[in-house]
């Protein structure tokens, strides 16, 4: 019985990551944090607006980008594109 119920919340936790994976974003995670960065230069038109992770992640100098289609993206605010970038793009609004 034991192995039933181990197989059986393995499977709902595999289900749950599966659809947060899924999600419309697979770099910014459900706490605003950032864990995976795009390191290209990606093309300006494609970038809505920015917002600074939450003050509570472990990396300070990250930002999320929303791009279109609905779309995060997290980037390093030390490249120099993105800085070029902050110069030409809009913070979004607070609620994205």
């Amino acid at each position: 019985m034991k192995v039933i119920t181990a197989a059986l919340v393995c499977l709902l936790l595999a289900r749950a990551w599966l659809q947060d994976v899924d999600a419309k974003s697979m770099h910014v995670s459900s706490s605003n944090c950032c864990f995976t960065l795009v390191e290209r230069k990606m093309p300006l038109q494609r970038i809505q607006c920015y917002k600074n992770t939450s003050s509570t992640c472990s990396y300070k100098n990250h930002l999320i980008l929303k791009l279109n289609g609905g779309r995060e993206a997290c980037v390093s605010q030390t490249k120099s594109w993105v800085q070029a970038y902050l110069k030409r793009i809009n913070p979004c609004q607070k609620e994205i």
